[in-house]
Parts: structure tokens; sequence; C-alpha cells
């Protein structure tokens, strides 16, 4: 039965995500920012449903910007769970931009996109980030660098953060974390690490019987003179906190 239901659930999903492929191509060139924005949100938060995932939102998501959301890396459900819980702008790898329906739908969201491995371009991101910020937009960035089994977190990448030093601009600690709502305990259902595959990781999810997504806001930090490898630390440390308290 959780097979069936897995599939169905998948082909539903695969049915959302055309109509927001859709949405974008036909609907988004008419919206107001803010319009499409909202139209992010509602979508994001709609997948949630209907694969069963529950939302819960701790603390307060920012409103406006400019804002830097730093948050910890666990999986694909991330940037969903995210522009769920209030729209922004992701920094996001580039391999993403030419993935199938996902890439059109994550552009039409917004998404800025990095070379991981060029130093040139992650500065030309940099700036683009910064660029954004002037404007009052919330950007979210990953400083780990990639995902983790929720457990821990690895070192913060400082060169992101720049991005708001240079536009003065402050940045929100996130954490992020899935929880079998059963137990309370860790959910390792929705993990992508390694050598684990997008499809395992996306059944494991499905066939799931309970999944729950804890986004916990932080506290508002602002620059105050820092360089960006201390602020990469101490924004990592306010993750950290934010996880360890359910």
């Amino acid at each position: 039965m959780r097979a069936l239901t897995a599939s169905w659930l998948m082909l539903r999903g695969a049915g959302h995500l055309a109509s927001g492929w859709w949405t974008i191509r036909t609907r988004f060139p008419k919206l107001s920012q803010a319009e499409r924005e909202l139209r992010v949100q509602q979508w994001a938060a709609r997948f949630l449903q209907i694969w069963r995932i529950e939302l819960d939102v701790r603390g307060q998501p920012p409103q406006d910007g400019p804002v830097l959301l730093v948050a910890n890396h666990i999986s694909w459900l991330d940037i969903l769970v995210l522009h769920a819980a209030g729209y922004c702008r992701f920094v996001s790898k580039s391999d993403v931009k030419r993935w199938p329906v996902i890439g059109p739908l994550a552009t039409g969201a917004g998404t800025l996109y990095i070379e991981r491995e060029s130093r040139r371009d992650a500065l030309r991101v940099v700036h683009h980030m910064r660029d954004a910020l002037l404007r009052g937009e919330v950007v979210a960035a990953f400083p780990e660098g990639t995902t983790t089994d929720g457990s821990t977190l690895l070192p913060f990448h400082a060169n992101l953060i720049q991005a708001a030093i240079a536009a003065q601009a402050p940045a929100l600690p996130v954490a992020l974390e899935f929880i079998d709502p059963r137990t309370g305990a860790p959910s390792l259902a929705p993990i992508y690490i390694g050598d684990q595959t997008l499809i395992g990781s996306l059944w494991r999810t499905l066939t799931t019987p309970g999944v729950r997504a804890v986004v916990s806001y932080g506290t508002l930090q602002a620059p105050d003179g820092r360089d960006r490898r201390q602020w990469a630390a101490e924004l990592r440390a306010a993750v950290g906190e934010l996880r360890s308290t359910r």
C-alpha cells in the first residue's frame, strides 16, 4: 500500500510541477513582483500539502528585506520548505538551471546560480546578491555548500556572507530540521547526501508515514564591522543553537 500511495503522490507532484511551469510561462509576465512572490509561496506550500509534509514555522520569517537568510542544508526539500514559510531568492548550483521542468521553475522563482568550483563565478554571484539586497530583497544561501544528514553542521563558507557586508544588510540565521511527527526524533527520509540518488530520496520521503519540516528563524544580526569569516562562524553557531531547541 505504501508503494501505491507513493506512486500516486509522485503523479500528483508531477502534475503540480507542470502547473507551476505553466504559470511561470503564461502568467508571470503579467504579474507584479509582489504577486509573483506570493504565487511562489502558495505553490510551494501546496506542494508540501500534496506530499503530506507538515510545515512547522518557529520564529518570524522576514516580511521584506534587505535580509540575507543563512540556513543549514539537508535535502532537496529545503528550498520548497523555505519558500513555503516565506518567499526568498535562493543561491543555487548552476546544474539546477539545466534540469528539465525544475530549471525553469527555479529561474522563474528568481534563483541566482553559481558555479561552485569557480572562484571568479562566486565573486559574480556575490555582486548579484549584494545588488538584490540593495534593492531590498530577501536572499537565501546555504553556506555549508553541500547537504548533510542534519545531525551536524559543516563549516560555513564565508564568501557568500560578503554580500551582506557589502550591502550593509542584516543576516538572519535559519535552522532546518526534518522530524518524525510520531516520535519527535529526526527523520532521515528526506536526506540527500553522498552517492544517494534524487529518486531514492524522493521515494523514501513519499513512503514514510509522516515527515514534519521545522523551520526555526533566529534573530537578525547586523554586520557591525565584522569580517566575513568571523560573521560566518557566528552565524553557524546561531544556526546550531536553533537546531538544538525543539
